[in-house]
């Protein structure tokens, strides 16, 4: 995300790389997998370039006017992934940081063309930059776009919400923190076009990112693609405001495919989900029903509960939000023996087969253990009561337990629904990509992990147990390199070295369905880059790796 907004919350509570996996028969699954299942990795995120802003020797933030074209041949962390209707043509979308400069949290918005399945190239996303806006001005150019996200409607047009700003962290520098705009794409990702005749959705304002006076964040899109529906390729763009001590959240609709959206109205009422109430993801069911979840933080502290509130009017009106379950967070929101923040809390999906039928997936942090879960919980009655939360997660920690974290959840056609989270109950192997005082280490590197439901129209039945679709455990201390004298650690709290709890991995990442596979799009560090470090070698940066994993594999019913 934009970056965790900690002081509120605190108030409040190389190339494309092809590495096949098993070819037609089943990968081995590794250590503590109880099941395999045929899939294929490829390294999505190919070097590019475009327009972005170093940091000059000795500061944390640029200067403005100092935007220039540069690679974005770094790190790649952070993803969405959106699979047009009817079709195995993907669109991927990630934080690119520019140039060297990951240790100070600059980044933009990357797009990966993916027809086929296969990756075939990838851009920044037009519009934000000094480049593709041809000027130096704040704005229309931003330092940073963040928080991808995408869908597609039934012509073909993948959207996405964007949240550009400013990366200025102090209280100084009134330059515009941030503004919500929507961009969509006719050709895969290739060219961007900002919608809503180029004017935000949310205006941009003059307070600083440390004011805390609203500033945009957590921002998503949802497009119904129900082919006949009333409804059929309206655009749903939801954000949080975050403004001083209290949050609320926004949305506005499009009736003509992104052209023009109506006037952005707040959907949270304190009175019902509190006045932290962030991580939106709006979803739309299989007769056009908008769904939104959002995640309540107490002001006090503690658990926080997630709820969900539907539409039946195309977004005109909401339901109250409905508190579905708690959700608990590590302490710090980061994990044991290593820096990286832990993430979004939970992920909502809505069936596009059966109408009011719901998917919710959540880490849950066991304080007891030390440790985290994925559960989850779903709905057949559009959201108006839940079953009891069942874990997803089916390792079996012998001696040492082992966290499972950053779900996402997907339905897809046929009543095909997966659960995908990364996972750490596989040791550190020995390996070049893996840090030499990381090997056997437990609990600490990461693979990605995916469990298979079958909804026949009833709810949602798990399909065996749960797969490993990474064939490379990867080491989230990666890139322990250097280039120029900086830290390639992606760090958001801007410093070199990045201390602990500042570390980012990405707060999320990709998962879709289509007729065929469910594919995932998620980090790795196993992939040696081109770039050399200052001492010698490759820079293991993050890359994101697309995983296609049949659906065939999991039996002919799935």
């Amino acid at each position: 995300m934009k970056r965790l907004q900690t002081a509120a919350i605190a108030a409040l509570l190389a190339g494309p790389l092809l590495v096949t996996a098993g070819g037609a028969t089943a990968a081995p699954s590794g250590p503590g997998w109880q099941q395999s299942v045929p899939f294929t990795n490829v390294v999505a995120s190919s070097p590019t370039t475009g327009g972005g802003y170093p940091v000059p020797p000795g500061a944390r933030v640029p200067v403005a006017g100092t935007c220039r074209e540069g690679p974005f041949n770094a790190n790649h962390s952070e993803s969405w992934l959106a699979v047009k209707p009817g079709s195995e043509d993907l669109v991927g979308a990630a934080k690119y940081f520019f140039d060297k400069y990951s240790t100070f949290y600059m980044f933009y918005i990357g797009a990966m063309q993916m027809p086929g399945g296969a990756p075939s190239g990838n851009n920044q996303v037009q519009g934000y930059d000094c480049l593709s806006t041809g000027t130096q001005a704040m704005p229309p150019s931003w330092t940073d776009t963040t928080d991808p996200n995408a869908d597609f409607d039934t012509k073909g047009r993948v959207y996405q919400t964007m949240l550009p700003f400013n990366s200025y962290f102090d209280a100084s520098r009134l330059h515009p923190d941030g503004e919500i705009d929507l961009s969509y794409s006719d050709d895969l990702g290739r060219n961007w076009v900002k919608g809503n005749g180029g004017v935000p959705l949310e205006p941009p304002n003059n307070a600083s990112a440390l004011q805390l006076g609203h500033v945009e964040d957590k921002q998503w899109v949802a497009v119904n693609h129900i082919a006949g529906n009333a409804f059929q390729d309206h655009v749903y763009a939801a954000w949080a405001v975050f403004n001083g001590q209290s949050i609320k959240v926004r949305m506005a609709v499009s009736r003509d495919r992104g052209d023009t959206f109506d006037k952005a109205v707040t959907i949270s009422a304190p009175s019902q989900v509190g006045p932290g109430a962030t991580y939106v993801y709006p979803e739309i069911d299989a007769v056009g029903t908008v769904y939104v979840s959002v995640v309540s933080f107490p002001p006090n502290g503690g658990a926080s509960t997630i709820y969900v509130a539907r539409s039946k009017d195309d977004g005109r009106s909401f339901s109250a939000f409905v508190p579905i379950t708690t959700v608990t967070l590590p302490p710090g929101e980061v994990y044991a023996n290593t820096r990286f923040r832990s993430g979004i809390a939970a992920n909502l999906a809505a069936s596009p087969t059966y109408a009011g039928h719901l998917y919710l997936t959540y880490e849950d942090w066991d304080a007891v253990g030390g440790q985290a879960d994925v559960k989850m919980t779903q709905s057949t009655d559009g959201g108006a009561t839940w079953t009891a939360p069942v874990l997803v997660n089916d390792n079996s920690d012998v001696g040492v337990r082992t966290d499972q974290f950053q779900p996402t959840v997907a339905a897809g056609p046929g009543g095909a629904v997966a659960v995908a989270f990364y996972d750490r109950r596989q040791a550190c192997p020995k390996d070049p990509s893996i840090l030499s005082a990381d090997v056997g280490r437990t609990n600490f590197c990461i693979d990605t992990s995916v469990q298979a439901y079958k909804d026949s129209g009833s709810g949602a039945v798990a399909v065996g147990a749960n797969v490993r679709v990474s064939k490379d455990t990867w080491d989230p201390e990666q890139p322990a390199q250097k280039l120029g004298g900086l830290s390639q650690y992606p760090c958001a709290g801007a410093t070199d070295p990045c201390q602990r709890g500042d570390g980012f991995i990405g707060d999320y990442f990709g998962l879709a369905i289509s007729a065929k596979n469910i594919y995932t799009l998620s980090a790795s560090t196993h992939y040696p880059s081109g770039v050399t470090a200052d001492e010698g070698g490759p820079i293991y940066y993050q890359q994101q790796v697309l995983a296609t994993v049949p659906r065939s594999g999991f039996g002919s019913g799935y």
